[in-house]
């Protein structure tokens, strides 16, 4: 994605989906409309709620509620399944500081003009956004 002249991006990084969310909620509400939530992986995959969902019998693998990898499901190569499920956070023990993305796996993106940058960063810090 290219800026045009006069626009600047925020990127803020979050904990937890929830916050992330909130924070997405208060932007809009407060008149933001180029806003963004993504979750950052170490691995090359996406989230699919539709296979990752245990609330609806719908989590087909280990790996694709533990490292929210989408296309992990039983369709896929073996192999793959086997290396993302060696991962030592589906197996349970993970090592100090091994967390995604250094623990904030939740990035919310921002574009708006130079006037409003200062807001919209209060806005993200009130939610507990880290820069």
């Amino acid at each position: 994605m290219q800026l045009s002249p006069g626009e600047h991006s925020i990127l803020a990084y979050f904990p937890s989906s929830t916050s992330a969310q909130e924070a997405v909620k208060a932007l809009k509400e407060s008149g933001f409309s180029q806003v963004q939530l993504d979750r950052i992986s170490r691995y090359g995959v996406s989230n699919d709620a539709s296979y990752n969902n245990p609330i609806a019998g719908r989590a087909e693998t280990l790996t694709g509620l533990t490292l929210f990898s989408a296309n992990t499901g039983n369709l896929s190569e073996n192999d793959t399944r086997i290396l993302l499920g060696a991962d030592p956070s589906v197996e349970g023990y993970v090592p100090p500081g091994y967390d995604d993305a250094g623990g904030k796996a939740f990035l919310v993106t921002l574009v708006t003009n130079e006037e409003e940058i200062d807001r919209a960063s209060s806005i993200l810090k009130e939610k507990g956004a880290y820069f």
